[in-house]
């Protein structure tokens, strides 16, 4: 060849190479290729319907050995068969070159379910042969039509005589490989059909090696059928649920989208799921199921619910295992999104019954979506239940009796606080959960004449009552023992008196002290540019405070010791007691300290005298 001349030339296909791509790679499993078969019976009776309306529509599948689908469709002329079985990628949906345009698309994805011209190479993965006899009802007096396809890429097109099938149709036949007859069993066959073929249009049946046969759907879909009443109508969408994802709905809210052909229900969940968890969603196209696991159908904060719907004009992937990211599917899901929050709105007034049981269970969800929903946040944010030093309550009535609400940054802090709190008579809430000190901040805006704030250590001190001067003067000694000791934690100790008389002493400190402490220790560990970036990061943090309670009996005995030795530990022990009730985690000094204080108090007790001072580590 001299150089710039040119030859056209085909690629050649492996067909083998092709079958194996899509058992292993297209298709999630070897259960699809009824689907396949399912899908092109649909479309071939949805063909001849446009030609006939009141022609018969129904599919039979004849499990085990012989396995076969049968359909009332259109059918096949030979000239069919040669273009569109022996085609790979060729499908009865697109234009003689192959192509749709933009109308023809739409139409096709209207009418029909698949569009890519694949299905039937799905039968591979479960057959080495697939045999196809067909009558065409475009031309009545077409022939009977066999076509045998082998997995190598050879086929023969044979003509029979018309008593071979006396009816328009199709009957596809498969021999199931020796290590595929699981899939072709009649409990296997049924139950994909089911699983499949729930909300076909079309009647389908299953019939097994006996002759006995099973329809498999009802029409129309659950939420589309006439029933006497609402009650019954509810009734029939609970057992639907339990059915199809085995739990008893709080509620059900119709799905309707006309402009995309889309219905369904979603069914709320009566208990709290963690919001990572899958969806499972199941989204039908034309009634043949497309995906079970369709977590892109709702917005992420819709994970309460689980979906049966049933579209036209969704757009499938080559696979049609999952949906296609398009700008339809991201205007669906506003949409649903949108229904399912008009309901959440509409409990307030409709059921504030069902209302408080559904925030109950999924609050964490209505507190994510009313971050961002201005309308919804003023709506149902005096609904909704949060930790307080009154307990569980919603913060409407939890402001009814304080004005003044206190919020704290972590868990650990409100764990910290709340008995004080409580006793002293102040309303805090616990904001270390997700977004609940985002969402209590924003609770003025709703309620007038209510302050929130956050709580810091100093708020706390300011409503424990001091002690009388001759108290504090007696107890000196200790106090100043007391601080010598805790000094080196960047600790103070005040003596106060608070209930409940119970708790001994209390640990208060914030995230932002610790944080200022932590960085002045690697400073003074660090050398060169680090301690001086260090350094520059300084605050004015405030140090961390044991409060002593002076109503506790044990610390009334503790501020009378003279023994330097058993103050130290004494001391040493109730700083690390009033530690642990903070439930975060200890220093290495901080364990070493407990060890230490336990280990010489329990001296002390068994012997009866002064406690041994043990090792301190500086």
């Amino acid at each position: 060849m001299t150089p710039n001349d040119s030859s056209a030339h085909t690629f050649q296909v492996d067909l083998r190479g092709l079958v194996d791509l899509l058992s292993h790679h297209l298709y999630s499993s070897p259960r699809v290729y009824l689907r396949e078969l399912l899908q092109n019976a649909v479309d071939a009776i949805t063909a001849r319907q446009q030609l006939d309306p009141a022609a018969p529509a129904a599919i039979t599948v004849t499990a085990g050995d012989e396995f076969s689908v049968s359909d009332t469709g259109v059918g096949l002329t030979e000239a069919d068969v040669h273009t569109f079985l022996a085609t790979i990628g060729r499908s009865s949906k697109r234009t003689p070159d192959g192509a749709l345009d933009a109308g023809q698309l739409a139409d096709a994805r209207a009418e029909f379910i698949g569009q890519f011209g694949i299905g039937l190479l799905a039968c591979f993965v479960v057959a080495d042969e697939i045999t196809v006899r067909t009558r065409s009802a475009r031309t009545p007096d077409a022939p009977v039509i066999e076509w045998r396809g082998r997995s190598d890429g050879r086929y023969t097109i044979t003509t029979l005589p018309a008593a071979a099938r006396r009816e328009p149709g199709t009957t596809v036949t498969l021999t199931p490989r020796a290590d595929a007859e699981e899939w072709t069993s009649t409990g296997r066959v049924t139950e994909l059909a089911r699983h499949y073929g729930s909300l076909l249009r079309h009647r389908v049946t299953v019939v097994d090696a006996a002759g006995r046969s099973t329809q498999i759907n009802q029409t129309p879909a659950p939420w589309a059928r006439r029933y006497d009443n609402p009650a019954a109508r509810r009734e029939a969408l609970t057992t639907h649920c339990r059915e199809t994802f085995d739990f008893t709905p709080l509620d059900t809210i119709d799905l309707d989208l006309p402009l995309v052909g889309l219905s369904g229900v979603a069914y709320v969940l009566p208990e709290a799921v963690p919001p990572s968890r899958r969806a499972g969603h199941r989204v039908h196209l034309k009634g043949m199921l497309l995906s079970d696991q369709a977590d892109e159908l709702l917005p992420e904060w819709a994970f309460f619910v689980r979906c049966v719907v049933d579209a036209e004009r969704l757009r499938p992937t080559a696979s049609r295992e999952a949906l296609y990211a398009d700008e339809t599917l991201a205007a669906v899901r506003e949409a649903l999104g949108l229904r399912i929050r008009d309901w959440l709105t509409g409990l307030s007034a409709s059921d504030p019954g069902l209302l408080h049981r559904f925030l109950a269970v999924h609050h964490l969800a209505v507190k994510s979506l009313a971050r961002h929903d201005d309308q919804l946040l003023r709506m149902l944010l005096p609904w909704l239940p949060f930790e307080t030093t009154d307990g569980n309550v919603t913060l409407d009535e939890f402001a009814r009796a304080h004005p003044v609400i206190l919020v704290t940054r972590t868990v650990e802090e409100f764990r910290q606080v709340a008995p004080i709190a409580g006793a002293a008579g102040l309303g805090v809430v616990n904001g270390g959960y997700t977004y609940d000190r985002d969402l209590v901040h924003r609770l003025p805006e709703i309620r007038t004449g209510t302050t929130v704030a956050d709580l810091d250590p100093a708020t706390v001190t300011a409503h424990l009552d001091n002690v009388d001067p001759a108290t504090e003067l007696a107890a000196a000694a200790f106090l100043a023992a007391a601080r010598e000791v805790l000094g080196r934690f960047d600790c103070d100790v005040a003596l106060r008196t608070f209930h409940p008389s119970s708790a001994p002493a209390l640990l208060l400190d914030d995230r932002e002290a610790r944080h200022e402490r932590t960085r002045t220790q690697l400073a003074d560990q660090a050398d060169g540019l680090w301690a001086d970036i260090l350094g520059s990061l300084g605050s004015s943090a405030p140090r961390a405070q044991l409060v002593l309670n002076h109503l506790n009996p044990l610390v009334r005995r503790a501020a009378a010791i003279r023994h330097p030795e058993l103050a130290t530990t004494t001391v040493e022990a109730l700083y690390g007691q009033a530690l642990l009730l903070t439930r975060r985690p200890l220093k290495a000094s901080e364990s070493a300290l407990l060890n230490r204080s336990f280990l010489a108090l329990l001296d002390h007790a068994m012997l009866g005298h002064e406690p041994t001072t043990p090792h301190r580590e500086p």
